[in-house]
């Protein structure tokens, strides 16, 4: 009863300011003010007010709360396991097992193309053709790229 009448005497107070700038001529102030002194012989009306005043006194409902807040714990945390790597040893091995089957082909693979040999009109009259197995062969760099999908 007492939220009713001070919800109540808020928006009186408030529709009094609004007429108030409305006599000043700013009525576009006045009307936003209008609404919002509205809001609160609206929550009264539509019985949020009284809702919100036997939720707030009322232990089942703070242990509702309580419940509600341990099961968003819960879930949190186990996403925030599977995101770590979380699961079965199994799971995980049979992953970095699918993992090296699918990088091992793009890794072996040279960084200039079949043979190592690109367009020699593009590359210059004097490049030559480099070995996969030197230690300037991009192979590796290659697979870190296609990996992360650049």
């Amino acid at each position: 009863m007492i939220a009713e009448t001070v919800c109540s005497a808020v928006s009186a107070a408030g529709l009094g300011i609004a007429a108030v700038t409305a006599y000043r001529k700013r009525f576009l102030a006045a009307a936003r003010i209008a609404a919002y002194a509205l809001v609160p012989v609206g929550l009264v009306m539509a019985g949020v007010v009284g809702w919100l005043a036997d939720t707030a006194f009322s232990p089942t409902a703070w242990a509702g709360f309580g419940v509600l807040g341990a099961a968003w714990l819960l879930f949190a945390a186990t996403r925030a396991v599977e995101r770590r790597g979380g699961g079965t040893r199994k799971e995980r091995r049979e992953a970095k097992a699918a993992q090296r089957q699918q990088e091992a082909p793009s890794a072996s693979g040279p960084a200039l193309g079949a043979g190592g040999t690109g367009d020699r009109r593009a590359i210059g009259p004097t490049a030559s053709p480099r070995k996969t197995d030197s230690p300037d062969d991009f192979s590796d760099i290659e697979a870190i790229l296609k990996k992360h999908g650049i």
